[in-house]
């Protein structure tokens, strides 16, 4: 391909609104175009790249058993409704309203397709002979994203890789399961991604099981806590926590009295431990929360998160939600933010963190308007009826699994796996027949990529101040072809040349013949960060070489311009199946 023959509509400055170098260098390289806030247009270059991902995810789930279709991106409101989804999303989903003749019909733009596919599956598999199968589809999603930003990372429309496995038996679930986890292992080191599979919760998808794969990055949305010393990873609705030792400065042999103290317009943490001149930690929170109808209290210290995740799962609850401010009244006697664990006027459930177990010298609400009391001691004053693991990790938290630490750190999101169980086949009805003929609700489980991220992903973790690092894998093109000088005729024939016999050998070759300067050309070359650039120059001519140098690389290398084509093929064909180059100069640089 010729540069003037394609579209690539570099820019000198950034993009305004831009904020983290992934949109900065989308935008600044010709690979995205914005055409409204969360919607972008993928111009040559970025189209080629996504369409390098997308070829990569279909060719590891072919291989893994996975059977392609492709469904549409409309669905009646109708399959939401029965699964509870409408709720779940809120405004995040899309609806629209199609006038057709003298009716109108409701409908949804997906933003996920369990809904569609079970609704397929339930009509048209009927018996456990037909079963396993795991569905899949590359496919545009939408949601309304009420703050886009970050370029293609936080967007209303996106490509996304979607499967669902339908199965048997648990047993079978988790052979998919696993049959995914491995692809999903396989594309992301063929994209050539730094990335740790994390335990994670399911959020509005359902299931009792998943796993994210996030990407750490300096600029990610999400956060995982991660111990270097184990591998131990999850993200922060889901992290665990190892032992939890007391605090040598609120665990006293000799607690003190109980002292009822005025505290008049002040409810807050902040406000409390400021008017009383102790520490946040020294304070136990007592959060009323309302689980599946009924009240509980959770007790934790002052300092700390409650992790609402958690607090479900050691409930055993449905849904978990922070109580209205009359229930709040109702159970303790007291307004918002003066609650406390002795002397509730109900007898309700209370379950405390487990650092909450070692404080005996703690602040807390009096279950009285404007006061609190001080000396609190654990076991003394009130007795939960239950420990757990009920807050958000923190950095420097305690390993769950090793005598680590945890150490929190930004990521973002490229994949996720769910186990659903039979979540959406109950509420759809798809049922098969066993071998004894009787009816059972089909066990699922769904994985889902986001396409345009792992771009996003590999740009934000692999540029340096001129551009973007392509690794071989995912670049637009695989290798640059600069003529210094576009009127020299050597130079210009031996580019055409050399490409022409690149091309003939299976190499994505990109000619820039602009009639610019070279420097212009040299900090384009930088900008699109192709991987394998070759200069042909007066001076390498006359000694019938020409110069090669990789993206990532300090320092260029002399070439024979008759072994040119050859050598440059074979670096090329290695690189695609080991990205060893690209790994190597990473490692060298993070070391």
């Amino acid at each position: 391909m010729l540069w003037s023959k394609t579209f690539i509509p570099t820019l000198k400055e950034s993009p305004e609104g831009a904020e983290i170098p992934s949109h900065v260098l989308m935008v600044r390289a010709g690979l995205i175009y914005q055409v409204m806030a969360g919607a972008y247009t993928y111009l040559p270059l970025g189209l080629r790249a996504l369409k390098k991902a997308e070829r990569i995810v279909r060719e590891e789930m072919d291989a893994a058993g996975a059977v392609e279709l492709l469904m549409p991106s409309l669905s009646p409101v109708s399959l939401w409704e029965q699964t509870g989804r409408k709720g779940a999303f809120g405004d995040v989903l899309i609806q629209v309203v199609l006038k057709r003749q003298n009716r109108k019909v409701q409908a949804v733009l997906g933003p996920t397709h369990e809904e569609i596919v079970t609704d397929l599956v339930a009509h048209q598999i009927s018996s456990y002979r037909q079963l396993p199968i795991t569905l899949y589809q590359i496919s545009t999603k939408f949601r309304n994203e009420e703050r886009p930003r970050f370029g293609v990372l936080r967007t209303s429309e996106f490509l996304m890789k979607d499967a669902y496995s339908f199965d048997v038996s648990l047993e079978g679930l988790n052979r998919s399961y696993q049959a995914m986890y491995g692809a999903y292992c396989r594309i992301f080191d063929r994209c050539a991604l730094n990335y740790i599979p994390v335990e994670a919760e399911s959020g509005p998808i359902g299931g009792d099981a998943s796993h994210e794969f996030m990407v750490p990055a300096d600029n990610g949305e999400d956060k995982i806590a991660h111990c270097r010393q184990c591998g131990y990873a999850a993200n922060l609705e889901r992290a665990e926590i190892g032992a939890r030792a007391p605090d040598p400065d609120n665990a006293h042999p000799q607690p003190r009295e109980i002292e009822r103290i005025p505290t008049p317009g002040s409810s807050t943490i902040e406000q409390v431990s400021k008017l009383l001149g102790c520490r946040p930690q020294d304070m136990i929170k007592t959060l009323i929360y309302v689980a599946d109808g009924q009240p509980v209290a959770v007790l934790i210290r002052g300092d700390r998160e409650a992790n609402e995740n958690k607090i479900r799962r050691a409930l055993g609850a449905q849904g978990v939600a922070l109580a209205e401010p009359a229930v709040i009244e109702r159970v303790t006697g007291a307004p918002v933010g003066f609650a406390g664990p002795v002397g509730l006027r109900e007898a309700i459930p209370v379950l405390a963190d487990y650092d909450v177990q070692y404080m005996t010298d703690a602040v807390t609400g009096a279950n009285q308007a404007d006061t609190h009391l001080r000396g609190v001691c654990v076991g003394r004053d009130f007795q939960p009826q239950r420990y757990a693991d009920l807050r958000c990790a923190d950095d420097g938290d305690p390993c769950p699994r090793c005598s680590g630490i945890l150490r929190l750190r930004p990521c973002i999101e490229v994949g996720h796996v769910f186990k659903l169980g039979t979540k959406y086949s109950l509420a759809l009805n798809a049922n098969y027949a066993g071998e004894d003929e009787t009816l059972h609700p089909i066990i699922m489980g769904c994985y889902g990529i986001g396409v345009n991220r792992i771009l996003a992903a590999l740009i934000e973790t692999t540029h340096d101040e001129n551009g973007i690092v392509w690794p071989v894998a995912l670049a637009p093109y695989e290798v640059l072809i600069v003529p210094v000088n576009a009127a020299h005729a050597p130079s210009v024939q031996l580019a055409q040349s050399l490409h022409d016999g690149l091309s003939g050998a299976g190499v994505d070759v990109l000619l820039d013949d602009r009639d610019v300067r070279a420097g212009v050309k040299f900090k384009d070359a930088d900008l699109i960060g192709i991987p394998l650039r070759v200069v042909i120059g007066e001076r390498g001519l006359q000694k019938g070489e020409v110069e090669v140098k990789w993206r990532w690389a300090q320092a260029a290398e002399q070439v024979p311009a008759s072994e040119a084509a050859e050598r440059i093929a074979r670096w090329i064909g290695e690189e695609r199946r080991t990205a060893a180059r690209f790994r190597a100069a990473r490692a060298n640089q993070e070391g």
